[in-house]
């Protein structure tokens, strides 16, 4: 046991609470690789896209596996924000608010969504409206993306940003072992207390962004059965 665990014996536990929330943390962080490959796979098949897969490196940290996912999101957003763009160049002023009218039946949305893309793609798939107004219809753009984006730089510049993804081997320790006595006491609580914090905003925002991406690769099966 090392001396600091004798002088402060609750050293163990917070580093296993860190261990724990850190696990968590990068499970979290798998699932939304997945979900972003499965939109990034539905835009590039059906609105013409052609975003880059991404995967999670485990020779890598915390930091760059983060900025890994964002600058994923962030060509999503971009895509996206071209894609309206467009339909508002294409489109009669009229027609592109009802897009975005609550009030206007999902049909009709669809109908002007397709008729839109067969413009720009030359050729689109039957299911290319469907996309395209779910997610303009929903929050997974205007505010799910986003706030992932956020929390996950926030995550990154965080105390353990810096180590890698695999708990398992120096990585961990070698955060362990530069913080000694008193100031490895106060480290640690303060690492588990902001991933703490980070992981419970991070899971929920993770899971309304999973949902959003859920409902669209669902649609996209319905139209493809």
């Amino acid at each position: 046991m090392a001396l600091s665990d004798l002088l402060y014996p609750d050293n163990p536990k917070r580093k296993e609470e860190l261990i724990h929330l850190h696990q968590e943390l990068l499970d979290c962080m798998s699932t939304n690789f997945h979900a972003t490959n499965e939109l990034v796979g539905v835009l590039n098949e059906h609105l013409g896209c052609t975003i880059t897969h991404i995967q999670m490196r485990e020779s890598s940290t915390v930091k760059e596996n983060c900025d890994i996912i964002i600058q994923a999101m962030s060509e999503i957003q971009h895509q996206v924000q071209k894609i309206d763009s467009d339909m508002k160049e294409k489109l009669e002023p009229v027609l592109y608010q009802k897009l975005y009218d609550i009030k206007e039946p999902e049909l009709e949305k669809i109908a002007i969504a397709q008729k839109v893309f067969s413009i720009i793609l030359g050729e689109a798939t039957s299911t290319a409206g469907v996309v395209a107004i779910k997610l303009f219809g929903s929050n997974l753009l205007t505010l799910t993306l986003g706030k992932l984006i956020s929390l996950l730089a926030q995550i990154g510049a965080s105390v353990l940003g810096g180590i890698s993804i695999t708990i398992i081997g120096l990585g961990i320790e070698m955060i362990l072992h530069a913080i000694l006595g008193a100031v490895e006491r106060n480290q640690l609580l303060t690492a588990v207390r902001s991933y703490e914090k980070h992981l419970a905003e991070f899971k929920a925002a993770s899971e309304k962004y999973q949902r959003a991406i859920h409902e669209v690769t669902s649609l996209v099966r319905q139209q493809v059965q």
